[in-house]
């Protein structure tokens, strides 16, 4: 069979499985066309066996830490953490929505560093949505700020963001090497969100006069949730150093809160192991395989050439590139193949061009709804929630935020690798 075909099936496979991501059927079907997708791809030759298996090898420690920490995620709310929150947002935001605003900000760029976007998404926005429903706050400035954090707030560790545990890989930081290169650029795109809601949602953050529901009572933070998760925390920072993959500590935060929220009836044993996902793990693992005969094609050979030449350290002319050759490759196939695709590519370049690319992928990534998994799944969350989200607001934002957002987020990174290098 001519390489031509091969190439034209890794394709085809990309998109039934970029369609499958848009359309979110039930678990079980997403995995099912995953795997079969995988297999036509390599059965017609467009991917060797033995690529296969490294692929699998290099993706299941990933999946295994997605598994883990929605597990941890899901239990965490079972024992009322985004609850607690829920009503703190209501008690303090009565009346008052920029300061709730702020509230949503810190709340969605903790649990996005924390727990991942995932959780910002899928546990946070229904509480921020309820929040501002009990305070006669306008439900849109912060139920969009969710999406737009589980983005542009998920720079700040490994874990934040699968895109970030894929690339970390290709750099020599360890854990906290890997916050410390990234805290300033996370604070600096937190700041400039803040500041374009503030903008952007400026008819939504009046004074608000319609009388709100019965102050909700205090609801305290459960405490063990949260000393959990401060060991889970510095479980990765002391792991890394070691060479112990972060999915074994994100599974043993996960069987303590298991074991506790079983022993006090909060959920059954059935409902940790669907808090799993399983099904799109194997997803992913499909996924990573469709892409690496994606990559070995000619869309591989594509992107190559029009990333920057670099001989020595990337200036910042070249790290602009690489960020743009990112958000475009993002919006294109959707940032998790994107991340696959690319960070080999630049890996060589150095780390700091593998941040580069991070910054096209994470925040770039919130340029349109197929950008990432994270604006799909807000997205379906808000249809099925009957409020269903406007594009037109969704994408005007998008292309007036995230463009500067992308050039700011890659300058800092750039001036702040020449300040740790000097």
């Amino acid at each position: 069979m001519p390489s031509v075909w091969f190439d034209v099936v890794a394709v085809l496979g990309l998109v039934v499985l970029l369609v499958v991501a848009f359309v979110h059927p039930p678990g079980w079907v997403e995995a099912l066309v995953g795997v079969v997708t995988a297999g036509v791809v390599v059965l017609a030759g467009s991917l060797p066996f033995a690529e296969v298996a490294e692929q699998v090898q290099r993706l299941f420690p990933v999946v295994a830490f997605l598994a883990a920490i929605l597990a941890v995620g899901a239990l965490c709310a079972a024992e009322g953490v985004f609850a607690a929150v829920g009503v703190l947002l209501s008690r303090s935001g009565r009346h008052r929505p920029r300061r709730m605003l702020l509230l949503v900000f810190a709340a969605a760029a903790v649990t996005t560093a924390v727990l991942s976007l995932d959780a910002t998404v899928v546990l946070l926005t229904p509480v921020v949505a309820a929040a501002a429903a009990g305070s006669a706050v306008e439900a849109r400035p912060g139920v969009h700020a969710c999406v737009r954090l589980a983005n542009s707030g998920s720079l700040l560790f490994p874990v934040s963001n699968l895109t970030n545990l894929l690339a970390v890989g290709a750099t020599s930081w360890s854990f906290l090497g890997f916050a410390g290169r990234t805290l300033p650029v996370w604070l600096v795109l937190v700041a400039m969100e803040y500041a374009a809601h503030r903008l952007f949602f400026a008819a939504d953050l009046p004074a608000v006069t319609a009388r709100p529901d019965a102050p909700r009572p205090a609801y305290p933070l459960p405490r063990l949730p949260l000393v959990v998760l401060g060991a889970m925390l510095a479980g990765f920072a002391a792991a890394s150093p070691l060479g112990i993959a972060p999915a074994w500590v994100a599974a043993a935060a996960a069987v303590v809160l298991a074991v506790h929220a079983v022993r006090r009836r909060r959920v059954r044993l059935v409902d940790v192991v669907h808090a799993a996902h399983l099904s799109f793990g194997i997803y992913v693992l499909c996924l990573g395989v469709v892409v690496a005969g994606v990559v070995d094609g000619f869309l591989g050979g594509l992107v190559a050439t029009v990333l920057p030449d670099v001989a020595g350290a990337p200036g910042l002319p070249e790290l602009l590139a690489i960020a743009l050759v990112a958000t475009v490759l993002a919006n294109l196939v959707n940032n998790l193949p994107a991340t696959l695709l690319l960070v080999p590519l630049v890996a060589p370049m150095g780390g700091v061009a593998v941040l580069a690319a991070l910054v096209g992928l994470n925040v770039g990534s919130g340029l349109t709804w197929t950008g990432s998994l994270a604006n799909l799944l807000w997205r379906r969350i808000q249809v099925r929630a009957g409020q269903p989200p406007s594009s037109r607001a969704f994408h005007r934002y998008s292309l007036l935020v995230t463009p500067p957002a992308v050039a700011v987020a890659v300058v800092v990174v750039w001036g702040w690798d020449r300040l740790l290098t000097r």
